[in-house]
């Protein structure tokens, strides 16, 4: 195993996505598996499988700030897992780029999430993620809004004013 996080605290802000920028010019684009083991009410246990990597993950807490411990599997040990997650994965295509002094994470979702685009913004403090100033293009702020955490997307589908 290459890489563990431990106990590290995710800042983030996540948004609806009026439309694509045309100045969209992402420093990587990468093809995202995920699906989840686990779900409760503060907590998820998830494996994502993205280019050459696999990984586990477990989220504690809600909204803005939340636990995030990361562990690198090796492919058979993701692989021996993904049938827990039958009926609970997501498929997306996520576009990183920069904009000012931050990565935005544009998600492109597929399947029968097709049409879904959500972009989230990582921060160092919650102060920064207070000041930050969303371009243009980014539509209604969806951090608080559980429908559009990737668990609840996975487990529940496209929500209803997604139509």
């Amino acid at each position: 195993m290459n890489r563990t996080t431990e106990n590290e605290t995710e800042i983030e802000r996540k948004f609806l996505v009026i439309r694509r920028p045309e100045t969209l010019k992402p420093h990587a684009s990468i093809s995202i598996r995920q699906g989840y083991i686990a779900v409760g009410m503060t907590q998820e246990i998830r494996l994502r499988h993205q280019e050459d990597c696999y990984f586990l993950t477990v989220k504690e807490g809600q909204g803005l700030t939340r636990k995030e411990v990361e562990v690198e599997l090796e492919a058979a040990q993701f692989e021996r897992l993904w049938p827990l997650t039958q009926g609970k994965r997501v498929e997306k295509v996520r576009h990183s780029m920069v904009h000012g002094d931050h990565v935005l994470e544009l998600d492109v979702y597929r399947d029968d999430l097709a049409g879904i685009c959500l972009v989230e913004v990582e921060f160092d403090s919650a102060a920064a993620a207070k000041d930050f100033q969303p371009p243009d293009w980014f539509g209604r702020e969806v951090t608080m809004d559980e429908r559009y955490k990737n668990k609840h997307l996975a487990l529940h589908g496209r929500p209803e004013d997604q139509g």
